[in-house]
């Protein structure tokens, strides 16, 4: 059994629905048990919902309609060039227009009570992914594709935190043996939604922005699938971002761990949460471009490659909009417990730390998400003096066994003497060495690392 997820990328016109119908034919033959396919919304249609309840929360419902309107064109667009028989393009468009009714009564009620929670907000994006995932369905029908569908809702359990969601497995195994398993006694594939889920009670959840990878995780570890694919529009995970570095090349494998942290300091072809289901179950996980299928792409997975052990280093990342904080007191000195304390206050406000260096006497660490800095500030301020510096980011080497290899920080930091790095942080990992540079240096300083390891590639 497989599971093959597709990025918006991937469902951006009609000729990515005939891309993606194309691959499913193919992917058939891989899987001799079934085949789930996952499915983000079109190329920014998402992003074209959450405008328009933006436009109806500053009372614009005039400007709502004209977003609505953009989703339809997109929509009917792709339908009228993938179908020819006219029921299918009615069939559709009847689809179509019952969605976008039900989301105009949702601007329409944000812009009356002047209020968009979380909640309504997971409401509003879900059709986004309802609308393509109907699309490939019938499309896949009409090129005598056996293929049934799947409201993932009716599967993918989750908590009632609104936009971002966590998954109730023994809740989600359930569901999928008694509403997935069976349907494949019957067809061969069966198309879905990513980034969407409900609550016990039925109300539309959503995983996260990017949360459609995880969702394909979550379902391959259900179906305890023999593959992952996550198909997307680069060829992998590269040595640097193409963007920053356009000789950056593809990466023919990663260890798990290493695209964990990869994906989390910045590398953008997948979700970082994706990884930990697979990881749990050891299910390999493939990276590959819808629109050049035939690359191999890269393969992540538990096992390592002997030959690759000897590589210094794998890949760069690099992680902007980052704030440093500076946490400094001689109460620190022969002091215990004062690092609980601070830890403590990030954990009462719900914020992720990024890196962390300390002195006997300081400590520093990086943040990105900026919700509750002033209430981090104010509780920090009671234990010892904070000093905050915003615009800065992350740099990232990737690499295996740096605590085994003389000399890697060394050839790193060789390459970056008009680099001013305000903070440094290894060791925790055995492959990760990351440190912070002001937002204006982090393309230079890639670049001459990329040069340093990767000139030869």
């Amino acid at each position: 059994m497989l599971v093959v997820k597709f990025g918006g990328s991937s469902v951006g016109d009609s000729n990515s629905f005939k891309n993606v119908a194309s691959i499913v034919e193919q992917a058939i033959v891989r899987s001799s048990d079934g085949l789930l396919v996952v499915l983000s919304a079109m190329a920014g249609v998402t992003n074209l919902l959450i405008n328009g309840a933006n436009q109806a929360l500053d009372q614009n419902l005039s400007e709502s309609c004209q977003t609505i309107e953009l989703i339809r064109q997109k929509h009917e667009l792709a339908i009228n060039e993938l179908f020819l028989a006219t029921a299918c393009k009615q069939e559709l468009n009847l689809i179509l227009e019952n969605y976008l009714k039900e989301l105009f009564i949702l601007y329409q009620g944000i812009s009356y009570l002047g209020e968009l929670s979380a909640k309504s907000l997971d409401n509003i994006s879900k059709y986004g992914e309802l609308l393509s995932s109907n699309i490939l369905y019938r499309y896949l029908l009409s090129l005598n594709i056996k293929a049934d569908y799947l409201d993932v809702r009716e599967v993918l359990i989750t908590d009632n935190s609104y936009s971002k969601a966590n998954p109730l497995m023994s809740e989600i195994k359930n569901k999928v043996f008694d509403k997935v398993i069976p349907k494949f006694k019957n067809t061969p594939v069966i198309v879905t939604q990513g980034f969407i889920g409900a609550t016990q009670s039925g109300s539309t959840t959503t995983l996260g922005r990017g949360g459609s990878d995880y969702s394909a995780a979550i379902l391959g570890l259900a179906l305890r699938v023999q593959a992952i694919e996550i198909w997307t529009d680069v060829d992998g995970m590269m040595t640097c971002d193409p963007r920053v570095v356009p000789n950056a090349t593809v990466i023919d494998e990663v260890s798990f761990e290493e695209a964990s942290e990869l994906a989390y300091f910045g590398a953008k072809v997948l979700h970082p949460l994706t990884i930990r289901p697979a990881v749990d179950n050891n299910i390999p996980v493939k990276i590959l471009n819808s629109k050049n299928p035939t690359h191999k792409g890269t393969l992540i997975s538990n096992w390592v490659n002997p030959d690759l052990n000897k590589a210094l280093i794998r890949a760069i990342a690099f992680k902007t909009g980052i704030t440093a904080i500076f946490v400094s007191s001689p109460k620190m000195l022969m002091a215990y417990g004062f690092l609980a304390k601070v830890f403590a206050i990030f954990e009462k406000y719900q914020t992720s730390i990024d890196l962390i260096s300390t002195s006997e006497v300081s400590v520093a660490l990086t943040i990105d998400d900026k919700t509750y800095i002033k209430q981090i500030i104010e509780d920090l301020s009671t234990l010892a003096d904070v000093s905050v510096k915003e615009n800065l980011a992350i740099v990232t080497v990737v690499g295996r066994y740096f605590r085994n290899q003389s000399g890697t920080a060394g050839y790193v930091f060789e390459s970056l003497k008009n680099i001013n790095i305000l903070m440094i942080s290894g060791g925790a990992s055995d492959i990760n060495l990351s440190f912070v540079v002001n937002d204006n240096d982090v393309k230079p300083a890639v670049k001459l690392i990329h040069d340093k390891f990767f000139a030869k590639t």
